[in-house]
């Protein structure tokens, strides 16, 4: 085996008095390695795991969760590609027929765990996301340095996200747009199965209206097209709420998206006002900002210096 380099002896050198630094008596202490922080990220309804490049390129590490049944390579097949097999499309089964709140919870505290030996955990919840990552804090509040909810649903009066769009400040949203793109039954399924790649107009402008106004056709249109087909008929249903003395402890933040029409701006800060109330000595950090419920690239440029700027 060939000798060690000069700077490769250096390095040994240093990695060695690091850890005998603290243990010898008088000697010269190494400075401390700056922790890095990891985002983790928990998608919304129809997502896929993603991390975000703009956080990596300023010095943090970034994870998305893989959610169970949310691989492109389980839910993309040639019935959904054009042109689409409509009939086999609405009859295949589907692979979160099943998939329950509990299992989401389980795939982000196997992450959140993997990732907090290597420094502080921010754990960050979009829109059904949130769900799984207040109880994701029930579970290991002492591995997650702050909770981020980023236009979520955070429970606490109401048990499930699907209670809160009952609520007065829930029904003016657009979330039911999509129904025109259902296929197939849900009950035969067990699933909620969208054509995203439906070229109705009335489905896609609907869907527009709801999700990013704002945007030009084509960020919409690939805003879409990246969407899977399935998702859980449990999730939304399933009981969200938080503990007090677990859930309750951990810092968190909440980022309301002022032009959302499917978490709208009234029920982003009903679910805050109720989380607040309910642990009083650890209030929602809130942060706003001027876009739809899926943002485009540009107002997404807000939301990541928001969650730079709260790394340590």
């Amino acid at each position: 085996m060939s000798n060690p380099s000069r700077r490769k002896m250096i390095q040994y050198a240093a990695v060695a008095g690091a850890s005998a630094a603290t243990a010898t008596a008088g000697a010269t202490v190494a400075p401390k390695r700056k922790e890095v922080t990891t985002f983790v990220f928990v998608t919304g309804a129809n997502g896929t795991a993603a991390a975000d490049a703009e956080l990596t390129m300023r010095g943090h590490r970034s994870v998305g969760v893989s959610l169970p049944g949310h691989g492109p390579s389980e839910q993309f097949t040639r019935a959904y590609q054009t042109p689409q097999d409509l009939n086999k499309l609405a009859t295949m089964p589907s692979p979160v027929a099943g998939v329950t709140l509990d299992d989401y919870v389980e795939a982000t505290v196997n992450t959140v765990r993997r990732v907090s030996r290597y420094g502080p955990v921010i754990l960050v919840g979009g829109s059904l996301g949130g769900a799984a990552i207040t109880k994701a804090a029930d579970e290991v509040p002492d591995l997650i340095d702050r909770l981020v909810y980023d236009t979520a649903y955070c429970c606490t009066n109401l048990k499930s996200p699907a209670d809160y769009l009952e609520t007065p400040e829930g029904k003016p949203s657009l979330s039911g747009n999509i129904v025109p793109g259902v296929i197939g039954d849900p009950r035969v399924i067990k699933a909620i199965r969208v054509n995203w790649r439906s070229n109705d107009k009335k489905f896609l402008d609907g869907v527009k209206a709801a999700f990013m106004a704002e945007a030009g056709d084509g960020e919409f249109l690939a805003m879409l097209n990246s969407l899977l087909p399935d998702e859980s008929l449990q999730v939304p249903n399933a009981d969200s709420r938080g503990h007090k003395d677990k859930w309750g402890r951990v810092p968190r933040v909440y980022i309301r998206h002022s032009r959302d029409r499917v978490i709208p701006i009234a029920l982003q800060d009903r679910m805050i006002r109720e989380a607040d109330a309910a642990t009083p000595k650890n209030t929602f950090k809130v942060f706003t900002v001027n876009t739809s419920h899926a943002p485009t690239a540009k107002a997404y440029q807000q939301i990541s210096e928001i969650l730079h700027r709260l790394a340590k």
